[in-house]
This record gives C-alpha cells, structure tokens and sequence, in this order.
C-alpha cells in the first residue's frame, strides 16, 4: 500500500507514504511548510517544462519553507511506465531536481492513494474530482490545508504569487 491514514485525515499531516526507496514517509515531518503535491510523468509531453520549472521554484523557494513532492503516476497515456528506480534515475540524471520523489501510485480510481483523494475533496476541476492528466498540482498551506488545485496545463512558475503569500 502506497499511503496510509487514520480514519477522518484532518490534514495532510495524517498521511504516510512511501518514498521512491519503498520507505515510509509520515508527511507530518512537512509540518510547518508550504507545499507543491504534483502527479509527475517522465514521458509526457509536458515533462520537460514542469521539471524546469519546479525546479527553478524549489531552488528559489526551499529556502523559505517550500517543498515540493513528486508522486509519479502511470495513468494517463501510459507516461510514467518505469520502475520507482528508473524513475528517480530520470529525474535526478536529466532535471537534477532535489525535491522528494515518491512512490509510483494512482491518482484516480478505486485504487487511488487515499493521499489523493483527501487532496481532491473539495478542490474539483472541470471534470470533477478526478485528476485530469500528469502534472496536476496541488498548493498546500503550512496547517496541512489544501488552498488551491492547479490544471496540469498550469505552468508552475505561474504559481509563484500563491506560494509567496503563503510564505509570509
């Protein structure tokens, strides 16, 4: 199982996951910091603009309290089809990103991460709560709060106002 939760989640804090290693992660350790939650894929179309782009916000930003985690997801169009290793072997190799690369899950569906569905309640898109395609981002206030969800059309150097204001 890729996440687990108490029963009634408050906040993203009552979720654990695993990382890309296959270890558990407590999210509570974020307590206190803003973050990105993104549903990434390495073979999409919009693969190379979203990595530079969380990129250049998480080197601009970790400073302050920002993180952003990296949850890759092979539902749509089959581009994220790699094993966790190859996966983070892409990411850190090609985009030499630092941010936290997670554990391969799903985002919509019966077997969604229970992470997802507490990120989506409340917070829908055009089709609902489901995820519409990779790179579907996710801002979340320093108390665990999800304050905005994103298009994965969003371009995430267009998100740096929200993530100053909650910075402050």
């Amino acid at each position: 199982m890729a996440t687990q939760t108490r029963e009634n989640p408050e906040s993203i804090y009552d979720f654990t996951v695993k990382d890309a290693n296959g270890n558990d992660v407590d999210l509570s350790i974020y307590k206190g910091k803003v973050l990105l939650i993104v549903n990434v894929a390495s073979k999409c179309g919009m693969t190379n603009s979203n990595y530079t782009e969380l990129n250049q916000l998480y080197e601009k930003y970790k400073g302050q309290g920002l993180e952003i985690l990296a949850f890759p997801c092979n539902q749509f169009g089959e581009e994220e089809p790699g094993s966790n290793d190859e996966i983070s072997e892409f990411v850190c190799t090609r985009f030499r990103s630092e941010f936290p690369i997670f554990d391969k899950i799903e985002v919509n569906g019966d077997n969604a991460s229970p992470l997802y569905k507490y990120l989506k309640l409340g917070k829908w898109g055009i089709f609902g709560d489901n995820i519409q395609w990779n790179f579907a981002k996710f801002l979340v206030g320093k108390e665990g709060q999800v304050v905005h969800r994103y298009y994965p059309t969003t371009s995430p150097l267009s998100l740096e106002y929200d993530i100053k204001k909650l910075l402050q």
